[in-house]
């Protein structure tokens, strides 16, 4: 990834992570101006082909989250995070952020419940979610509980996870 590209990234996973830990939303200016940034950048620096990453970047994106955003497992700004993040770093690059982001969040979950003494009723959830979308339903129709909106929820800032693995990603980077 080019480094204009990286700085972009880190500054936006910073603003969004500061945001997301205070105000626990992630404006939509700051995505906007991730996806425009991007775009721009990646068609001024590789033409045609940094179009086609950018936009597959996003799409990537945006087919993994949509479907968390639609059964409520995550909120609409994390989904435009990672859509400009995909449009940032490509369709590779994004998929990696993902896996490390996808690997940290578990950690940091699985240590949250534990520390709230609630893993036996996350692994009940677990197994209620996983049942209801095996049979084509939302979860938080069978337990409002399900919907990362209720006050119940274990509530992670999502925003500063991506950060971490963002942070993770361009750590790696070198030795991809």
């Amino acid at each position: 990834m080019h480094p204009l590209l990286q700085v972009i990234l880190v500054v936006m996973v910073l603003a969004a992570a500061g945001y997301d830990l205070k105000i626990r939303k992630i404006p939509n200016w700051l995505s906007l101006s991730g996806v425009v940034l991007g775009v721009g950048l990646n068609c001024f620096l590789l033409g045609g082909e940094g179009l086609q990453l950018a936009l597959f970047g996003m799409g990537l994106a945006l087919l993994v989250y949509i479907p968390l955003f639609v059964v409520r497992g995550m909120g609409a700004g994390d989904v435009k995070l990672m859509a400009a993040i995909g449009a940032i770093a490509g369709p590779r690059q994004w998929l990696i952020i993902f896996l490390v982001t996808a690997i940290l969040g578990g950690l940091v979950s699985l240590v949250l419940v534990v520390y709230k003494g609630r893993l036996i009723s996350t692994l009940s959830n677990l197994s209620t979610i996983v049942f209801e979308l095996a049979n084509a339903r939302q979860p938080f129709h069978k337990d409002e509980t399900l919907d990362f909106r209720h006050e119940r929820a274990i509530g992670l800032p999502h925003g500063a996870v991506i950060a971490v693995g963002s942070f993770g990603f361009l750590s790696l980077a070198p030795f991809l």
